[in-house]
């Protein structure tokens, strides 16, 4: 680990300045890796958003003309939950048989600290390649805004990349594909009133039930040949009503349908509205029920041999690792990318355990191959060995 201490003592700084999405300050933990960055001279700035800052983008120019291609990893972090069911200080940082401890240690700091590590080497040997390496380091990742990546796709001095490599955790797998989502809230109405009354009339919640029935029951096509995953939905909240006297006259429902190239956004809508027809239409009141959509991404997968994919599974080969190329069942943030024309892979990086959960930590035994990996990947994209 010796030729890697550098990498895990920055993981650890990491790790111990709290950045909870929503909760903390990003100030201590940007301020972290902006010290380590001047400290190396490697050129990077802060990127600006709705939320303020939300990255630091690093960027190493190549000495010869070429594509840029990125990493990404996200050091803010989920937050901590039951801090009294963990084993130890979800802040500690410290490395205890092998294994980095602390929220964000999986998810995703030592990637981030591995990746400057890896623009920090081939800021030496710069002229020596093509185009040029991004850095993207987005702390509104785990708001679900992914404001860091928005902002460096519109930052106007920034080079577009050619594809992503994104360090999520995970030794045995690479993602090169998701489906995508169709999310929306779903307003449905009543006429309010007194529970006691002779008045039968339905409430919104008895009305909203009824709809959750239809969509539940809708028909769904199943897995397509190209695409090795089924669109999936699903009712994730319900709203409505107050106490026990009044018939509610709004109930709120969330709907969360994960598409497929044969059942996309379009397709997922349509099925909603027909849904939502049929309830006004069997059970009608005076204010049709309302849709609104809230998100929407594409699904995506990459072929074997489309980079960067290409890169890192050969990369891994040259390691002597078997990783299988895989698509996920949730979104993630290659879905983004995607529908912004850009390819990205997802999900190779150390062992892990705990992610988003109690005794978050990550297996430094895998570090040195899995730096060693993105090092050659990152390489062969810009044209060096």
């Amino acid at each position: 680990m010796t030729e890697h201490a550098d990498v895990i003592d920055l993981a650890q700084q990491l790790i111990r300045r709290p950045s909870r999405a929503g909760i903390d300050d990003y100030g201590p933990v940007l301020g972290v890796l902006e010290d380590w960055l001047t400290v190396r001279g490697l050129p990077y700035r802060r990127l600006h958003g709705d939320r303020g800052t939300v990255g630091l983008l690093i960027e190493v120019a190549g000495g010869r003309p070429g594509p840029w291609w990125a990493l990404d990893a996200c050091a803010d972090t989920a937050p901590y939950g039951d801090e009294a069911a963990w084993s130890f200080a979800p802040d500690s940082g410290d490395v205890v048989d092998g294994w980095l401890r602390g929220r964000g240690a999986a998810d995703s700091k030592l990637a981030a600290a591995m990746f400057c590590g890896i623009a920090a080497e081939l800021q030496g040997r710069a002229g020596d390649l093509r185009g040029g390496l991004a850095v993207l380091l987005d702390v509104d990742e785990h708001t679900g805004g992914f404001g860091g990546a928005h902002a460096y796709l519109a930052d106007q001095e920034a080079v577009r990349p050619s594809g992503v490599l994104i360090g999520y955790p995970g030794l045995d797998e690479v993602v090169v594909g998701g489906r995508g989502l169709w999310r929306a809230t779903i307003a449905v109405h009543a006429v309010s009133g007194h529970s006691g009354s002779r008045r039968t009339t339905p409430g919104a919640v008895s009305r909203a039930a009824h709809l959750v029935r239809l969509l539940e029951e809708a028909e769904l096509p199943g897995a397509e040949d190209e695409f090795p995953l089924p669109p999936k939905l699903t009712v994730t909240s319900s709203h409505g009503g107050q106490g026990f006297s009044v018939v509610p006259d709004l109930c709120e429902l969330g709907v969360d349908i994960r598409t497929t190239p044969g059942f996309d956004a379009r397709a997922a809508e349509r099925l909603v509205s027909e849904a939502v027809r049929e309830l006004d239409a069997r059970v009608p009141v005076p204010r049709p029920t309302e849709i609104t959509p809230v998100a929407s991404w594409p699904p995506y997968r990459l072929a074997d041999d489309r980079q960067p994919a290409a890169a890192l599974l050969d990369a891994a080969s040259a390691e002597g690792l078997t990783i299988r190329p895989k698509t996920a069942g949730p979104s993630n943030i290659g879905n983004l990318l995607a529908g912004e024309g850009i390819p990205a892979t997802a999900g190779f990086g150390v062992r892990y355990a705990g992610l988003h959960g109690v005794d978050e930590r990550a297996c430094l035994d895998d570090l040195p191959a899995v730096h060693t990996v993105y090092r050659r990947a990152v390489l062969s994209l810009l044209g060096s060995s």
